[in-house]
């Protein structure tokens, strides 16, 4: 049955366009209700509205703190129809049949970066919340709007007489998801400093659907974490050409950023499928780009590419021109990027505003029944306690390409095995089951494309827990190793690197990436 709207309760904080929703219930004969700075800005426009305090008796006060916890208003809200009438009566409590709220905007408070304590204590909704999970609650006779983009649809389901319970019930829903969202803002705000709780109220605002998910046959969208964006992180990009961004898309190209962002000279950084298969440093983008295009153009091809800086358009010229590439991510272009970008309407182009190095915050991991939540991995090395544990010293040169290999072996997936020489990947081993296997990936990579790997370094993400790792590396031209340490075998290993004249570092840090 469609529910007959007489009376409406209003008291929103985000006042689009509630005046002329307001001037169209009251034309359609709705007696309205409304609090403070609504009804101000109602009052204003000339809508006919009455103060809440005129329909309750009871002043407000506090500062606005206590205006609408009165039986008179959640009654109203409350009281079921058919079943509670004779009490109603009795207390001269009329039926309220919609409620129009939204809350004191706590986000974006604790956005602010003038935000206090005090503020945001201050933008802690109380009486709005209520409201909205009473109005939901009896979504049998009440309808609840939480939403401005809601109005429209509400108006034409008055004139069409069709608002019917399964509408109700989706507009309880959507507001029972409001007011879970806002409470779990505000307890995260309240809890930022607390470790590890005891229960975790995660909340994420959608901002688009994906096209599908890892395989077509997976839904998919992207959600934002509720709050200010992060400047320099893939939520906080903005799209300047190409067709919509996949799943896939989206997770490739975070893996390329936060990668890209860790060093500190011009850098690029090609992934696919989540690692990287080519990074490079130069004296600016362009070699940068050339050297980690180098590595592996196999790979390259329909990868994701990130830079560290502006990017120009004759540079990104060069690189359509050279290969097919599916996103391309820096913190800025120029405007003749853009329009190189548009002669490939399938590419898509990407900004995200100034890199950082904000924390990444906790780490999910969805498992069967659960989650895995964990501190995001930020700590790359502590470079005053890397110890030279070899006999042989490694070079300047060495130690930078050490430090550079360590980094791209942060990024990538376990057992992670990274060859460098120049500042440039020479050869990538990811994600194999064996450590040995990867390092000879990485030599089968850097064989494929012609690059030398005599006089290279390698990283581990992991300690060797045997000395077969070592020897491997030998043979095949290595001449510097970077790894953690703190295998029970430790002294074996050190001394196959000795017997080899191998330079070796360990970072005691371990980059496990699953």
């Amino acid at each position: 049955m469609s529910l007959q709207i007489r009376r409406a309760l209003i008291s929103v904080s985000d006042k689009t366009g509630i005046v002329e929703f307001g001037q169209a219930l009251a034309d359609a004969g709705v007696e309205l209700l409304s609090t403070g700075d609504t009804f101000k800005t109602l009052k204003d426009a000339r809508v006919a509205v009455k103060e809440v305090a005129g329909h309750t008796g009871f002043p407000e006060m506090m500062g606005g703190r206590v205006k609408t916890l009165h039986p008179k208003i959640h009654g109203g809200i409350l009281g079921r129809r058919g079943t509670d009438d004779a009490v109603m009566d009795a207390n001269d409590i009329p039926p309220i049949d919609l409620i129009v709220v939204n809350l004191y905007p706590f986000a974006e408070t604790i956005a602010r970066d003038d935000c206090t304590d005090a503020m945001a204590i201050e933008n802690i909704d109380i009486g709005g919340p209520a409201m909205v999970r009473s109005g939901a609650k009896n979504h049998a006779d009440v309808l609840t709007v939480t939403s401005p983009q809601d109005y429209a649809q509400v108006m034409a389901a008055m004139h069409a007489t069709q608002i019917d319970l399964e509408m109700r019930r989706a507009f309880a829903i959507k507001a029972f998801r409001h007011t879970a969202q806002y409470d779990a803002t505000v307890a995260g705000y309240l809890g930022a400093q607390e470790p590890l709780p005891d229960s975790l109220t995660l909340t994420y605002r959608k901002t688009a659907d994906m096209r599908y998910g890892e395989n077509p046959h997976q839904a998919a969208a992207f959600y934002r974490e509720v709050g200010k964006p992060v400047p320099g992180t893939i939520a906080n990009y903005q799209q300047l050409q190409g067709k919509a961004l996949s799943y896939n898309n989206i997770a490739d190209t975070d893996a390329a950023l936060e990668c890209v962002k860790v060093f500190d000279a011009p850098a690029c950084v090609i992934v696919k499928h989540a690692n990287p298969c080519g990074v490079g440093l130069g004296a600016d983008l362009a070699e940068a780009y050339d050297k980690a295009f180098a590595t592996d153009p196999t790979s390259a091809f329909g990868g994701i590419i990130a830079f560290n800086l502006p990017l120009s358009g004759h540079l990104l010229d060069s690189i359509l021109t050279k290969q097919f590439v599916e996103v391309v991510i820096a913190p800025s272009v120029d405007s003749a990027a853009v329009e190189v970008a548009k002669q490939k309407k399938n590419v898509r182009l990407l900004v995200c505003g100034e890199l950082n190095a904000a924390p990444r915050g906790r780490e999910i991991k969805r498992v069967g029944g659960g989650i895995l939540v964990q501190d995001a991995d930020e700590t790359c090395l502590d470079e005053e306690a890397l110890q030279i544990v070899s006999k042989h010293q490694p070079s300047d040169a060495q130690m930078q390409d050490l430090l550079f290999a360590w980094k791209v072996a942060w990024f990538t997936k376990s057992n992670a095995i990274v060859y460098a020489r120049n500042l440039q990947t020479v050869g990538v081993g990811a994600g194999q089951m064996s450590r040995v296997v990867s390092a000879k990936v990485a030599g089968l990579k850097a064989a494929e494309e012609g690059l030398v790997v005599h006089g290279a370094v390698m990283a581990s993400d992991a300690f060797f827990p045997f000395r077969d790792g070592i020897d491997a590396a030998a043979e095949a031209g290595i001449a510097a190793v970077i790894q953690p340490g703190g295998s029970v075998r430790d002294q074996e290993v050190i001394d196959a690197a000795n017997e080899h004249g191998l330079a070796m570092a360990f970072t005691g840090v371990r980059h496990f990436r699953h």
